[in-house]
């Protein structure tokens, strides 16, 4: 069984700093930490201070890693308080992401999808997780 206290999502990119900025100023998600030339390598870690998952961004360069599989990549974040729900989405068509219609139109019934700049999909559900 796995029992670490934090997630770590890490991903390459070939557009580090367009994705930093669509997860901190988009979503509002906090710098937490950065390097540069680690071996070749640039990364910043995004998250909220004190929550237990956080995410890594890496280029590697010289390197070219490209966009997204498929259009059904998904982060999606459960906001089941209508208010902050609606404030994340304002967020982030203020800061000049539209929403994207769902491959799954599931993720279309209490939420809204946005698409960043690789091409991985984050849904903003306004609804609260359950199994």
């Amino acid at each position: 069984m796995l029992s670490g206290k934090i997630l770590r999502v890490a991903r390459p990119t070939d557009r580090l700093t367009e994705v930093v900025h669509f997860y901190t100023e988009g979503l509002g998600l906090q710098i937490l930490d950065r390097f540069d030339n680690h071996e070749g390598f640039d990364g910043v870690m995004v998250g909220i201070p004190g929550e237990a998952y956080h995410f890594e961004f890496t280029h590697h360069r010289g390197h070219t890693v490209g966009e997204a599989p498929t259009q059904d990549n998904l982060i999606v974040f459960y906001l089941p308080n209508q208010l902050e729900w609606q404030q994340a989405v304002e967020r982030m068509k203020k800061t000049g992401y539209e929403p994207v219609i769902s491959y799954n139109p599931y993720w279309d019934n209490n939420g809204v999808t946005f698409e960043d700049p690789d091409g991985y999909r984050v849904v903003l559900q306004n609804a609260d997780w359950s199994l």
